[in-house]
């Protein structure tokens, strides 16, 4: 068994990595979104059509990533630094066309990384007998979306614009991006596989799996994507409306960890059906009645289950698929989930503008959710293994 200071390395390689990709690749957009609007740079239109092309890019990338045949090491480096420099860029223009490709890129980066680590690392720390670590390598997430919300927030306070911050979240990615790049080790192979090796195991897919997952991408997405926006609706402050954001990372950064005492009890696609219910719960009640309260609560919710989804999901393709196909298992995963995202905003952004509000999406996407536990749970073997 390694030593404590290799499994607290690995996976705190993996927390910064995902914070990087997920909380700023990803997430920054959204508390980020509401600035834009008041600088006068996009409306809810463009801000929907940004968020789509991001999640074209981050399905592309999941795609591109179950052929994966390039070093991984070198892909997780260069996709963390680009992410990075794709963040700086979305500071330095105002016009949308830049932004789209800086998305779009942001998005095929992230994917990488997400398939990357949720390969890598969680199969490393499986093998060295420390499954309980895969919670904190997922936390990461969560952690990067809190970070991310609370500086936006501070951000706000001090009446700086869109563009700054852009920068500011960029400078940080790159940071955290050249220490992953000094501290990663043995775990990501300097090697790709070999294609025969990659075509030698190859397993049928769960498909009730793979459309759960990517009903939970619409979701999630819709909050992830319009949360402070719902919330401004409803309070015009930002010191009330900006702690939106910073709930729902909070609540995915606690979620991983605590999850991972479930599955002592519970097996992975149990853990997923009841994440899926509270997620759809969590987005009826602000449609029910809009008020701050359901808002938060509805943050808790969905921040508080998205990342257990992900991470119970990615394990659950470490158990059904041996090694070798387990990174085309995740990346095809991942794909649905990103069909799901690049579906959410523009049903949702739609609806908005025929309704007036985001309670049709929601109620629509809920219902969706509850439906698909069904399939994902129809398939699970009575005595289906706890854990990875």
């Amino acid at each position: 068994m390694p030593p404590p200071a290799s499994i607290l390395r690995v996976s705190l390689v993996g927390l910064v990595a995902l914070a990087v990709a997920m909380g700023i690749g990803r997430f920054a957009f959204t508390p980020l979104l509401p600035l834009m609007q008041d600088d006068g740079l996009l409306g809810i239109g463009d801000g929907g059509l940004l968020a789509s092309v991001h999640f074209v890019g981050y399905w592309m990338g999941a795609v591109a990533a179950s052929r994966f045949g390039h070093a991984p090491r070198a892909m997780l480096r260069l996709s963390l630094i680009g992410i990075g420099l794709c963040t700086v860029a979305m500071g330095l223009t105002d016009h949308l066309a830049p932004w789209l490709i800086s998305r779009w890129l942001c998005g095929v980066l992230s994917a990488f990384t997400l398939v990357l680590v949720g390969n890598y690392t969680v199969r490393h720390l499986a093998e060295h007998g420390r499954p309980e670590a895969q919670g904190w390598v997922f936390s990461g997430v969560g952690a990067g979306i809190a970070v991310a919300g609370l500086v936006v927030l501070a951000i706000m306070g001090g009446g700086i614009g869109s563009a700054v911050s852009w920068q500011v979240f960029g400078a940080a990615a790159l940071i955290a991006g050249l220490w992953v790049w000094w501290r990663m080790g043995d775990e990501f192979p300097r090697a790709g596989p070999a294609a025969r090796d990659r075509a030698a195991e190859r397993t049928p897919l769960v498909w009730g799996i793979v459309i759960a997952y990517g009903a939970m991408g619409i979701g999630y997405i819709i909050p992830a994507t319009y949360l402070p926006v719902m919330a401004r609706e409803i309070v015009p402050s930002p010191w009330v409306f900006g702690w939106s954001w910073p709930v729902f990372g909070a609540a995915a950064f606690v979620s991983t960890v605590l999850a991972v005492r479930l599955q002592k009890a519970f097996s992975n696609r149990q853990i997923w059906a009841a994440s899926q219910v509270v997620m759809a719960v969590g987005l009826l009640l602000p449609a029910l009645y809009a008020h701050m309260a359901t808002i938060i609560i509805a943050g808790v919710c969905v921040g508080g289950t998205f990342m257990i989804i992900t991470m119970v999901g990615l394990k659950e393709a470490h158990r059904i698929a041996p090694p070798q196909d387990v990174m085309r298992h995740i990346a095809i995963m991942t794909a649905s989930f990103a069909t799901g995202q690049m579906i959410g905003p523009v049903f949702a952004g739609a609806l908005y503008d025929l309704t007036g509000g985001f309670s049709a999406s929601l109620v629509v996407t809920s219902v969706l959710l509850v439906v698909t536990v069904i399939g994902l749970i129809a398939g699970a073997s009575r005595k289906e293994s706890v854990a990875t």
